[in-house]
């Protein structure tokens, strides 16, 4: 009983109270954080007594949600009522506590989630491997002299380790997928505005996403449906009619069109990255090719809108206490500081020519398959990296194949790879926006074969 589906049948219908599972929760998180240093916050106080409060409702004979009792911990960037929200970084701790959750975060207690803490990242999102210099390093628990990714480190390996069945992590280059895939957990991302950031410390406003971390493709699809709904605090929000994938996931997928993507999503990778791309084609009959074009030119413009984007946020703070900052953030928002206008409008024109080339894409293909990330998880402390004999940095290359894809919004899931006695691999699945119900179905299928395991 480690999926959040299964938990919470198992609380609702009476086999285990909610209290029960959170204590063997922070039991976990007690026995394994100083290890991996997934959490910098846990709320064990209110998250027992979230826990008795769902068990009296259920004895009450009322209807506890669709989580009941399950764990679940998010990113240190979203807020939760009476902790100060840290996005990781050390200027921010002075800060007073929130006053109330975000809406991701109450939505899901709204559903019957416990809340048991919060979760370790890159300084202000802006990473690829949550190495924080303020709050330590996150460990990849397949390996612990290894990074978890980022910058949703934490919410990675929190699910990877078992320590909780569903996390919450924010997506603005790959945040999500990366570390996903370097853990071997489900990482979704679905389509920009899909799903409410109010109450969450922002990155760079045109491209943040937030989305579901777990261990299966149900519970994936649970939080999903959960976390629907247009919301007042976040105005891209989309006001589209909530769709519920849970229900969908053994429909056929025969009707779905799948292509694999070439040309710049087969160069600069290891060849295990592009291995596990092909074992999850085999497994669904593919043999069609599809070039999303310009990808090179995307992730370009995506570092430029990015770095101008976080570096307008901070400038203040950048004048005022740039000591305080981690050194490689700061000095990647001072250079974001630094960039034209012009070329931040140039990158914007690039972006609208760019999602009119991918809508002619996916006229004629449903989903597309891609790997996650180049490599496995390298070392911590690691700068650099061999690929196809060339010697790159590590950071910036760990989001090659996720950055061209959010940087126009698409709703993408990584997978991950069954490989024995290996390093977690990921695969991307990726859809036209609002098409989450396909990238879905289409996973449960991987799953129901063994193609993908946590």
């Amino acid at each position: 009983m480690n999926d959040a589906v299964s938990i919470a049948a198992a609380v609702g219908e009476g086999q285990v109270s909610a209290v029960e599972v959170t204590q063997a929760a922070l039991a976990r998180i007690a026995a394994r954080n100083h290890e991996l240093n997934c959490f910098t916050a846990v709320t064990a106080e209110t998250a027992l007594a979230d826990a008795a409060r769902i068990d009296r409702e259920i004895a009450k004979g009322n209807d506890p949600g669709v989580l009941a009792g399950v764990p679940f911990a998010v990113k240190n960037l979203f807020d939760i009522a009476g902790l100060t929200t840290l996005a990781g970084a050390k200027i921010n701790a002075e800060n007073p506590p929130a006053t109330q959750d975000a809406t991701a975060v109450a939505k899901l207690k709204q559903a019957g989630a416990v809340l048991v803490g919060a979760l370790n990242m890159d300084e202000y999102a802006y990473g690829f491997v949550t190495e924080n210099s303020h709050y330590g390093p996150t460990h990849n628990p397949h390996d612990l002299q290894r990074v978890a990714g980022g910058s949703s480190g934490g919410s990675a390996a929190a699910v990877a380790a078992g320590l909780v069945p569903l996390t919450l992590g924010s997506d603005t280059n790959g945040s999500i997928r990366v570390p996903a895939a370097l853990c071997g957990v489900f990482g979704f991302k679905p389509t920009y505005g899909r799903l409410s950031r109010g109450g969450v410390a922002l990155f760079s406003s045109s491209f943040d996403h937030i989305g579901p971390f777990a261990g299966s493709v149900g519970d994936i699809a649970t939080a999903y449906d959960v976390l629907q709904g247009e919301d007042a605090q976040d105005p891209i929000c989309t006001k589209r009619l909530p769709e519920r994938c849970l229900p969908q996931l053994n429909q056929d997928i025969s009707g779905i069109r799948i292509a694999i993507a070439d040309d710049y999503f087969t160069k600069g990778a290891e060849p295990e990255a592009l291995a596990a791309v092909q074992q999850v084609a085999e497994a669904l009959a593919v043999t069609e090719y599809v070039t999303i074009p310009e990808a090179n030119r995307a992730r370009a413009a995506a570092f430029v809108i990015t770095a101008s984007e976080g570096a307008n946020l901070h400038l203040d703070k950048l004048r005022l206490c740039p000591q305080d900052f981690d050194p490689a953030t700061r000095d990647r928002f001072l250079a974001g500081a630094l960039i034209p206008s012009s070329w931040y409008l140039q990158a914007q024109r690039f972006r609208r020519w760019y999602r009119d080339r991918l809508r002619e894409v996916f006229q004629n293909v449903d989903i597309v398959i891609a790997p996650t990330t180049p490599i496995t998880a390298p070392l911590i402390g690691q700068q650099t990296m061999l690929l196809e004999g060339q010697e790159i940095l590590v950071r910036p290359h760990l989001g090659l194949f996720t950055q061209p894809l959010s940087f126009i919004g698409l709703p993408v899931l990584s997978v991950p790879i069954q490989r024995q006695n290996a390093l977690p691999l990921g695969v991307q699945l990726i859809a036209a926006p609002y098409n989450e119900a396909l990238i879905l179905r289409v996973a449960a299928v991987l799953e129901a074969n063994g193609i993908v395991s946590v």
